[in-house]
């Protein structure tokens, strides 16, 4: 809900002209940028795709929001208390390490193959019809402004609209992949008895880190959900690099990959993913041999059960805080779309003078048509999985 808050906030209260001039280039200062933005952003993977969106709308360079989406999936504080619970601090340091490794990789990958024409047309598909594009706007006037933070709400609801299928039907398989699939097929898939008598075989290492993204592919899990699969991962004997490759493929799922698609068209959306896959797999490979040759391979004896137990922590009530984020978010929403109704009503006895909140407005009910109408593979899955969790939910409650 932050990190929607936040795409929200980028969209409506951040000038193109300021922010291009930051991140504009894919110089080492604009990376970094980007790369600071996306480790005080959020740590959802679905949220940092949105986020990313609003950078390239706003002008930014597609290194730049690779470097922004890397950095807010792999370099974030929730994300690092998660990994420290669940696997310890050295894969907390690792973690860190590769983070920064792969924002390297990725951004080299993409200046040495970067598909101009390509890239040009995807950043035309998310300027298409946007009438903010001139920036022609006073950034402070609009902040603490009424007007402006009903824009937030408006946005904040439309890209819910957009992804809330994808974000359902991941996590749901996420938790039939974690307690269904035995152990004993990761050790098989992983070669984890080969692994354990021959831990410095580059083969070895190279299958674990080239497979690793393809498991997170199939298993549909996001940034924060992969870290209780790591650990399953780590306890069955999947090498290192499989880890932190599996780790850091949180964006390689085909629900982001299908987002990235309707943001910037299917070209774009399967190069994004080979170069986070090319980097995944350098980076993870890289990480292994470093830490295997320092002999300061993490090591880590948890199990999912000792620490993925519900309780009255920070966690809930920050869930709680959630709850009424999007409460607010709503509302404004809902107060956007009456004034809007109420300027239709009398544009339509006047002029029909275009209004930059009317186009926000019109966007987001034209796709919220077009959702409501479109009962395809997707909404039917969706709804199955909605019966499958209220079936699942009965349960837990019966066994608590």
């Amino acid at each position: 809900m932050l990190g929607y808050t936040i795409s929200a906030m980028i969209q409506v209260f951040v000038p193109r002209s300021r922010l291009a001039s930051k991140m504009g280039d894919a110089d080492p200062t604009s990376i970094s940028l980007a790369s600071l933005f996306g480790m005080i952003s959020s740590s959802c993977s679905f949220a940092a795709l949105s986020a990313a969106r609003a950078l390239v709308k706003k002008g930014a360079h597609f290194i730049c929001a690779i470097a922004f989406m890397f950095a807010s999936t792999n370099l974030v504080i929730e994300l690092g208390a998660l990994i420290l619970i669940f696997l310890g601090w050295q894969f907390l340091v690792a973690e860190i390490v590769g983070g920064l490794l792969l924002i390297v990789v990725s951004s080299i990958l993409i200046y040495l193959t970067y598909p101009k024409a390509w890239l040009k047309d995807a950043r035309d598909k998310v300027e298409a019809g946007d009438k903010d594009s001139t920036d022609d706007f006073d950034w402070k006037k609009r902040i603490s402004s009424f007007e402006g933070w009903s824009k937030v709400g408006n946005k904040f609801v439309m890209e819910w609209q957009m992804v809330w299928q994808e974000i359902l039907i991941g996590f749901t398989v996420a938790g039939i992949v974690a307690v269904f699939i035995p152990q004993t097929f990761w050790k098989t898939l992983f070669l984890a008895e080969t692994a354990k008598a021959h831990p410095d075989s580059f083969l070895v290492a190279l299958e674990n880190a080239a497979i690793a993204p393809f498991v997170a592919a199939a298993t549909f899990i996001g940034s924060m959900g992969n870290i209780p699969l790591a650990t399953v991962l780590n306890s069955s004997g999947v090498l290192f690099a499989g880890i932190m490759g599996f780790i850091y493929s949180d964006l390689m799922v085909p629900p982001l990959v299908k987002i990235n698609a309707k943001y910037y068209g299917w070209k774009v959306a399967l190069y994004i993913a080979g170069i986070m896959y090319v980097s995944i797999v350098i980076t993870s490979l890289t990480l292994h041999f470093i830490f295997l040759f320092t002999g300061m391979t993490p090591q880590s004896n948890q199990q999912v059960q000792d620490v993925a137990t519900f309780s009255l922590d920070y966690t809930f009530f920050m869930n709680i805080a959630a709850i009424i984020l999007v409460v607010g978010m709503y509302m404004l929403h809902r107060k956007l779309k009456q004034q809007q109704a109420s300027k239709s009503e009398h544009e339509h006895q006047h002029d029909h003078q275009e209004h930059e909140m009317k186009h926000d407005d019109h966007e987001g009910h034209e796709h919220h048509n077009h959702d409501k109408n479109n009962w395809n593979i997707q909404t039917v899955v969706t709804w199955i999985f909605m019966v499958f969790l209220l079936f699942g939910c009965l349960a837990w409650a019966l066994e608590s």
